[in-house]
């Protein structure tokens, strides 16, 4: 086992190379950002510095080489528990690639000018890469050349189509809605998400064409915007439509909404009102009733959207991923409905 430095002097390279089991050239060229250096050496020279202790000059080893191996991500400022479950994954390849995480946020419903404002901050403060947890349909034509002099990472894309690509979330509507239908029930309801948000529009779509492949009408669409205050107002909506038996909820926490509105409203979950809902969030399995959910890969989504853009940064070739697939998690909130 190598011996950690004595106590009375700082860590050095050599201590770190005699941890790694590389020289202290290798030591050298990783900590200063150099990429001849085989990735999982690379890795192996980082853990080692984590290891002894070693302190490492950012500010110095960016002026030698002109980098500042740090990847900038730009996010919504919400309390959604998705965007911290998505940064976690960011932060954990970052960590492993040896690069630091700098981030920028943006008010909700935002327009382009934040966005332009986000990513020219970042790029100030030395960000090799960006990645962008805001799957708003304009992005791509407002932030226009910068994407291209800056390695860029658009994430959650709704159409299938390009590297960017993470989860399906046409798939997580269709999952959700065939599973209600699936039980019996005639029709099912949706509350949105917040129409700012691409995935919640392709949601949307795919319950309405869901339904009409099935032969029905899908109802008025109840508007939400990922709170649980949102949810709740909806669920006293659905609560006054008596042949409401099925809803599909497109977060957990506006699902919790739902519940407790149904629930003053003497509506019982799921006897009268199936509810699913999307994300499997902690709590989801501890709603009263545990909700039946649609789980999404949040942290594997993170490591996805860092791994790629330190492939555009690093010029590698790209690994084909395979796509993350939305899961099904059945609770005890959905269920056949009530006998007439």
């Amino acid at each position: 086992m190598p011996r950690r430095p004595q106590q009375d002097r700082a860590p050095s390279q050599v201590d770190v190379a005699r941890a790694a089991g590389v020289s202290t050239q290798t030591v050298s060229r990783v900590v200063s950002g150099q990429s001849n250096v085989r990735p999982e050496t690379a890795r192996r020279v980082m853990a080692a510095v984590d290891e002894v202790g070693y302190r490492l000059h950012a500010a110095a080893a960016s002026l030698a080489t002109g980098r500042t191996r740090t990847i900038g991500v730009i996010f919504v400022s919400t309390a959604r528990y998705s965007t911290s479950a998505i940064l976690l994954g960011i932060e954990a390849v970052a960590a492993e690639e040896g690069y630091a995480v700098t981030t920028a946020s943006v008010a909700h419903r935002a327009g382009p000018a934040a966005f332009i404002g986000a990513f020219d901050r970042l790029e100030r403060q030395g960000a090799e890469g960006i990645v962008i947890l805001a799957p708003v349909g304009y992005l791509a034509e407002t932030l226009g050349s910068r994407t291209e002099r800056t390695p860029t990472v658009g994430h959650r894309q709704t159409d299938g189509s390009g590297p960017d690509a993470l989860v399906d979330q046409r798939a997580i509507a269709r999952v959700a809605t065939e599973h209600l239908l699936d039980l019996g029930h005639r029709s099912v309801w949706h509350v949105s998400g917040d129409e700012f948000w691409q995935e919640s529009n392709a949601r949307r779509e795919e319950w309405e064409d869901v339904l009409r492949e099935r032969g029905l009408t899908p109802p008025p669409v109840i508007p939400g915007d990922w709170s649980p205050e949102s949810g709740y107002r909806a669920g006293r909506t659905i609560a006054a439509i008596p042949d409401a038996t099925a809803v599909f909820v497109a977060s957990d926490e506006m699902a919790f909404g739902v519940i407790r509105a149904l629930h003053e409203a003497g509506r019982t979950v799921p006897d009268d009102v199936s509810v699913v809902s999307v994300d499997d969030i902690a709590l989801a399995a501890y709603a009263a009733p545990a909700l039946t959910t649609v789980r999404q890969p949040f942290e594997d989504e993170g490591r996805a959207s860092a791994t790629r853009v330190i492939e555009m940064i690093e010029k590698r070739e790209p690994v084909a991923a395979e796509p993350l697939r939305p899961e099904l998690i059945v609770r005890a909130s959905s269920a056949p409905p009530r006998p007439a």
